[in-house]
């Protein structure tokens, strides 16, 4: 089983198909990169930022990620987080999704995943018992619901400033500070992500609620930094978006852990 961590080189593909990497990082930026295999990131705890070229998307527990070959991207982990990595020769399995897809894992699509990751470097996934494993694996890839968590990014330069660490600005503010009208902002915002300024900024803060829920955010605190005016509006928005209150949705999460 291939345990990494942020200082080890990546293993040599040389003469496999498949590989699985079990890793625990904390405070761990890849910097734009790509592979030359598919990649399926799944997280056990903890949660991670992917950057895509025009979105940003969300990996709590209970999600993955498929990342078609080539495609530039970036991982983000502010917390710990225990996460498992399969890689997928596209040679060899000329099926698998061209787009990116961030899915549901359930318990069968995880268990395989597991099964991977901690399998030896010398596994052969042509035959059995590994064999088995891997038809589990794309069938239930196949089958996974669509969990999308995205949040697209502006192509406009001056849109580009707009920080993703904290609140973005309320829409008078940023015409504000970017010297541009309110109208301005919000065709150029629709342009490129599709959403108005309000409906993405909106994004936004779920995005940031689902992360901080993942890692034990406090609903108090998370209302207060997301720009709520109290606790119940907060609660409200989330049950809004998501179906859960934010406690149920933090139950759901110590499942996965």
């Amino acid at each position: 089983m291939p345990w990494l961590d942020a200082s080890d080189p990546f293993p040599d593909l040389t003469d496999h198909h498949v590989l699985g990497i079990v890793a625990r990082l904390a405070q761990h930026d890849s910097g734009l990169h790509q592979h030359p295999w598919g990649q399926i990131l799944y997280t056990h705890s903890g949660c991670i930022t992917v950057t895509l070229d025009q979105q940003l998307c969300l990996l709590p527990p209970g999600r993955l990620i498929w990342i078609p070959p080539l495609l530039l991207h970036q991982a983000q982990m502010s917390e710990q987080v225990d996460y498992r990595s399969v890689y997928l020769d596209p040679t060899h399995y000329p099926d698998l999704p061209s787009q990116v897809q961030l899915l549901a894992a359930n318990d069968l699509l995880t268990a395989a995943l597991d099964r991977i990751a901690q399998a030896d470097l010398d596994e052969d996934w042509d035959q059995p018992p590994g064999h088995h494993v891997m038809l589990v694996l794309l069938d239930e890839l196949q089958r996974a619901p669509d969990q999308a968590l995205f949040l697209p990014l502006p192509l406009d330069s001056r849109l580009r400033q707009i920080p993703l660490d904290s609140l973005p600005p309320a829409l008078n503010e940023l015409a504000s500070y970017l010297g541009a009208s309110e109208k301005t902002i919000s065709r150029l915002f629709k342009r490129d992500t599709g959403l108005n300024y309000q409906q993405w900024r909106q994004q936004w803060r779920l995005l940031k609620a689902i992360e901080q829920l993942s890692i034990g955010g406090r609903v108090t605190r998370l209302a207060s930094d997301l720009g709520f005016a109290s606790d119940s509006a907060f609660i409200a928005f989330f049950k809004e978006q998501t179906g859960l209150t934010p406690g149920q949705y933090g139950r759901q999460k110590r499942y996965f852990d």
